[in-house]
Parts: C-alpha cells; sequence; structure tokens
C-alpha cells in the first residue's frame, strides 16, 4: 500500500491532470485554443504515479501528448494554460504550445511533437546524471509506435552499455494515431523488446496505480544504484481521439466505453476508500479543488497578453560573452 501523504499527492495529480485536459477541450471546441491538443484523459495515473518519486533534480522528456506528464512533474495550471493559447505568460512564452510546453525548472525537458525524439534526450540527461554523480535519474515518457523508431533501440543499447540511471516508460495506448499495435508492431508486449539490451522489462496495467508504483520502485532503486536502465510499458488508454478533431473511424464506441469502465481516476478512489487512507468527502474535496485550479487557469490565459511581435528574436540567438 502506498503511504498516505504520497496517495494523496498522486490522486490530486490525477485530478490535476484531468481537469486541465477537460478544460483545454472545452476552450478547443468553443473556438478559443488555436490548433489542436493531444489529450491525455484515460492515461493520468502513468505520469501521475511514476512523477511522485521524482524531485525537481530528476529529468523527464515527453511526447505530443505530453500535459499530463508536464503537471505532474510540478507546472502550475495556469501558466501551461498560457502555453497552449500561445500566450506570453506561458512556460514557453506562447512559444512552444501544447506540443513543446517545458519547464527546465521542474527537470521537465520538453515535450516533442516528433515521435521517438525525447528517448534520447532523456537518456543524456541519465548521462549527465552519471558524469556529475548526483545521484538524480531521467525517465523517458514514450508511447508504442515511438517502440518502433530507431531512437528507442539506440538509447536502450547506449543506456545499458554505459548502465545509465535511466527508466523508459512506454505508455502503450494500443494506438499508433489510428493504427492498432498489433498492425504495427512484432511483439505483443513492447516490454519483451529489453532483453535484446540485457535490461529489465516489465509490462504493467496502466489504469492500475499501485502496478505502476511497484514496477517504477524497483526501476528507481535499479537505476539510482548503478545497476542501469528499465523498461517499463503500460498499457494504458486515451478516452478521447489521438486530436481533438479525430474523427476516431478506426476504433469502436463499445471498445472506449469498456476502457472508460477502467478508468484510472474512479478505480483509485475506490481503491483508497477500501483502504481507508481517506474520507469520501476529502477526496470529493480534492475533486473540487482541481476543477477549481482548472478553472482559474483559463481565466488566467484568457486574460494573458498575446506575444509582443517586437521580441520575435529573443532566446533565438546566444547573446552573452565568450564561452570560457
Amino acid at each position: 500500500m502506498i503511504e498516505k501523504e504520497r496517495a494523496r499527492l498522486i490522486y490530486e495529480t490525477m485530478n490535476r491532470i484531468r481537469s486541465f485536459e477537460l478544460k483545454a477541450l472545452s476552450l478547443f471546441e468553443a473556438d478559443k485554443l488555436r490548433g489542436s491538443v493531444h489529450l491525455y484523459i484515460g492515461e493520468e495515473a502513468v505520469a501521475a504515479t511514476i512523477c511522485s518519486y521524482l524531485t525537481d533534480e530528476d529529468y523527464i522528456s515527453s511526447t505530443h501528448r505530453g500535459h499530463g506528464h508536464c503537471i505532474a512533474k510540478g507546472a502550475a495550471l495556469d501558466r501551461a494554460m498560457a502555453e497552449l493559447m500561445g500566450k506570453a505568460t506561458g512556460y514557453c512564452k506562447g512559444r512552444g504550445g501544447s506540443m513543446h510546453i517545458a519547464d527546465l525548472s521542474k527537470g521537465n525537458l520538453g515535450a516533442n511533437a516528433i515521435v521517438g525524439g525525447g528517448i534520447p534526450i532523456a537518456a543524456g540527461a541519465a548521462l549527465a546524471c552519471k558524469m556529475q554523480n548526483n545521484g538524480h535519474v531521467s525517465v523517458s515518457f514514450f508511447g508504442d509506435g515511438a517502440s518502433n523508431e530507431g531512437t528507442f533501440h539506440e538509447s536502450l543499447n547506449m543506456a545499458a552499455v554505459w548502465k545509465l540511471p535511466v527508466i523508459f516508460v512506454c505508455e502503450n495506448n494500443l494506438y499508433g494515431i489510428s493504427v492498432p499495435t498489433w498492425q504495427s508492431t512484432s511483439v505483443k508486449d513492447i516490454s519483451v523488446r529489453a532483453a535484446a539490451y540485457d535490461m529489465p522489462g516489465v509490462t504493467v496495467d496502466g489504469n492500475d496505480v499501485e502496478a505502476i508504483d511497484e514496477a517504477f520502485h524497483a526501476a528507481y532503486t535499479r537505476a539510482v544504484s548503478g545497476q542501469g536502465p528499465t523498461l517499463i510499458e503500460c498499457k494504458t488508454y486515451r478516452f478521447m481521439g489521438h486530436w481533438t478533431g479525430d474523427p476516431q473511424p478506426y476504433r469502436t464506441r463499445e471498445e472506449v466505453e469498456e476502457w472508460k469502465q477502467k478508468c484510472p481516476i474512479k478505480r483509485y478512489r475506490a481503491k483508497l476508500l477500501e483502504q481507508g487512507l481517506f474520507s469520501p468527502d476529502e477526496l470529493d474535496a480534492i475533486e473540487r479543488a482541481a476543477a477549481e485550479e482548472a478553472e482559474k487557469a483559463a481565466d488566467f490565459a484568457l486574460n494573458s497578453p498575446e506575444p509582443d511581435p517586437a521580441h520575435l528574436l529573443d532566446d533565438v540567438y546566444y547573446e552573452g560573452g565568450n564561452a570560457e
């Protein structure tokens, strides 16, 4: 059983992510959020549980579906929403948007629109941790489709050779855009690919907080003790389409509804009540607080200024002194 304070953090984080994503969806539907977004609804247990172990000095790399990771790593909802809306008050001054949101102060090295693009970044961060001998770890979040990219295999090989403190977390939501994994991937469980690189690989229910927690605890312990990387596959499901305008002709309503019955937030709420860690009123209060925070974040973003074109080239070129 997860200790009470971390259990509270995980449940709070899951609800903050869900409320944020639902609000982003409503803003998109109201034509107040330019462009589309890739929502994390249904997958919240993975980021919330794993990031509950991490400090600001630990690193993560993210994906195009990265809001959940960003929030789980400590992002404020108001600045995150402002970034999605391209406002000057966003984490990247409105320049990153949904698919490139980052917060280096929290160790979030950024979301990445390139499939598999964040995996070698996380490996590089882990190399830095090892060279500095600082005891920190790096976590790479990526989807099932990325496991078929060269960056996945190259990064796992290098991490194993150098025994880097990195945990590779595959969020297998069963579809790469519209292609089911059974049509694109040669193995039933992506975790078995770890054997080719002589590292542990495990597949867990990605909607079960305690299953994720057990697997990550072992991987984290291995990483910080100098034993090297682990591959964790979390089988989960996105309730929404690949993006906010996705008509979803590739899956049935029955399939989606079946997975909604496995909602990670509802499941963990039931578990917390069963364990007697919290009362229904306490959990209701956590849910209300998350919803209220998301509403305030939307108001903040809507009332934030657009970026000033006069600062278009800021942060593009290095303007410091010499490198000595």
